[in-house]
């Protein structure tokens, strides 16, 4: 491996300790629940799921658990 390579690999390292660094703007995710996989999609501070709970509440325990695992890491969510 050559020395420009180890100093980015060194570079990648510190930037994967600073959560801030990153700001997801979309994303789409197979969440695996006790019961059931579900869709959880993200775009433009919007989440959605695709289970039965989301869909009367527009929050559910997945999008929830997404929120808190990309705490800082994804825009203000914009409400419906």
């Amino acid at each position: 491996m050559d020395y420009g390579m180890i100093g980015k690999i060194e570079k990648a390292k510190r930037y994967a300790e600073e959560p801030k660094r990153f700001l997801f703007n979309k994303f789409d995710v197979t969440f695996h629940g006790d019961n059931n996989n579900h869709r959880v999609t993200f775009d433009a501070g919007v989440y959605a799921c695709d289970c039965e709970f989301f869909m009367t509440h527009r929050r559910c325990a997945h999008t929830m658990a997404m929120e808190l695992l990309l705490k800082d890491m994804v825009p203000e969510t914009v409400e419906p």
